[in-house]
């Protein structure tokens, strides 16, 4: 029996937490199976009431505003979006009246057709770019292949889609893990493990403990992608069931950086050299090993997979080129929202440069910078709510200048410019989230970008 004919059966209508295309999705997805829906959300802007009376055409239930917990608590069960904070209210309800919750790309990956294949992407970092370099490789190749989960369309929209494509490539964050108990990959990659979301979770081995839940329905048909270079990744992956290959930029592996040779190998193939690869930093040639072998899984040709790599282009806002002003490259690398992630960013930088940093504080102390920053940094700006924290880590070890009020982007931007000389970069890698200034990562990239591009020569 199917989750949805499990949730019929039981007779109760289920709740959606969260709208956005994911929780909309979700929505459309039940009442296509004929499920009685109650959909809310905090939000009541014009967008929310778009989808709002889009879902009441189909019969679901919508709230705006806020959220009837009582009715959460009533509900078979609980479909969420994956923006949605694991602590809010209505998750809080559902918990202690044990309605179970599922991740909205667990709900999707239920109703996919048998014949569509997924492949799972988590990590602490580069799963965004890895999840756009597998779909695109698999395009190359000629197959029908959609990016989903944390980025692309909804799974719960693949799942109803007429013409459904052939494989799925599924960005899955630590939180939709935790909920996604039918997620079975027919490929699991795990990019890297590293402390973050200490803002969330309790401890490093909770966190650790979701993205492990990746492997829960392994069986001897999986296949396995995994850093070869991490010890926690190769310990996490140990004894799980299924064949596994692994990617390095240090050592010969199934796929690997011949340093020698300047060449990304496929096991004793030479694949391109690494100068024809069109993204900054080893971190992306890790990415571009572990999206070959997924191909080369899949079947695309060798060859195939060296031309698709060239033509990738870096994601938005994941080291980001932006523009050139007299002299000094700006460079978007908003996502990186955790401090390995900005210190993958800084080691990827060739230039000297000026590095922003801040936002909301994610628990993580940021003197980690510190070694990466002694040789080639000419200053940090601080800004956000992190600022204080951020001059009291770094500011005895390397320049900083402290943006005051410390809310202001702009003034960020200009501190830097100021900084900055001819032959330098400007790198927006802020070692947290966005949550304290933007909506999202995306906002503060796109309007770091916006100023740059206003930026007179």
């Amino acid at each position: 029996m199917t989750l949805v004919e499990q949730l019929r059966a039981a007779g109760r209508e289920i709740a959606v937490v969260g709208l956005g295309k994911s929780g909309v999705a979700a929505t459309r997805l039940l009442r296509a199976r004929g499920l009685g829906v109650y959909a809310s959300d905090t939000g009541t802007g014009d967008a929310h009431q778009r989808w709002a009376a889009e879902l009441r055409g189909l019969g679901a239930e919508v709230q705006l505003g806020g959220h009837d917990l009582e009715r959460i608590a009533r509900a078979g069960a609980v479909v969420v979006a994956p923006g949605v904070p694991p602590e809010v209210p209505p998750l809080e309800a559902a918990r202690r009246a044990g309605v179970p919750i599922y991740a909205e790309v667990d709900l999707g990956f239920t109703e996919l057709p048998a014949a569509t294949k997924a492949v799972g992407i988590t990590g602490t970092n580069g799963k965004t770019t890895t999840t756009s370099l597998i779909a695109h490789l698999l395009r190359e190749g000629g197959i029908a292949a959609e990016t989903a989960g944390n980025i692309g369309v909804p799974l719960c929209d693949v799942a109803l889609s007429p013409a459904p494509p052939t494989w799925v490539a599924l960005e899955l964050s630590s939180f939709q893990l935790h909920d996604a108990p039918h997620v079975a990959p027919a490929v699991g990659v795990l990019t890297n493990l590293a402390p973050n979301h200490l803002d969330r979770y309790r401890t490093l081995e909770e966190y650790y403990g979701d993205k492990a839940l990746l492997f829960a329905n392994a069986d001897d048909a999986s296949v396995w992608i995994t850093n070869d270079d991490d010890l926690a990744v190769e310990e996490m992956a140990a004894g799980v069931a299924g064949r596994h290959l692994r990617f390095s930029i240090e050592t010969q592996s199934d796929g690997w950086l011949d340093h020698a040779r300047g060449m990304l190998m496929l096991g004793h193939d030479a694949l391109m050299p690494r100068a024809a690869l069109p993204l900054l930093g080893d971190h992306n040639v890790a990415n571009a090993l572990a999206a070959a072998l997924v191909a080369r899984e899949a079947g695309v040709p060798l060859a195939t997979i060296a031309e698709g790599l060239r033509s990738f282009r870096a994601i938005p806002h994941r080291v980001e080129p932006v523009r050139e002003v007299g002299g000094v490259l700006w460079i978007n690398d908003s996502k990186s929202t955790n401090v390995t992630s900005t210190e993958v960013a800084v080691r990827a930088q060739e230039r000297h440069f000026v590095l922003l940093l801040g936002g909301r504080h994610k628990g993580e102390p940021y003197t980690k910078l510190a070694p990466l920053l002694a040789d080639r940094c000419r200053g940090v700006v601080a800004y956000g709510e992190s600022q204080p924290i951020v001059v009291q880590d770094l500011a005895h070890l390397v320049a900083v200048e402290a943006v005051t009020p410390a809310d202001d982007f702009e003034a960020a931007l200009a501190a830097a410019r100021r900084l900055a000389r001819p032959g330098d970069a400007v790198l927006l890698s802020p070692a947290c989230s966005s949550y304290d200034m933007f909506r999202n990562y995306e906002q503060r990239g796109d309007r770091f970008r916006a100023l740059v591009e206003a930026m007179g020569a």
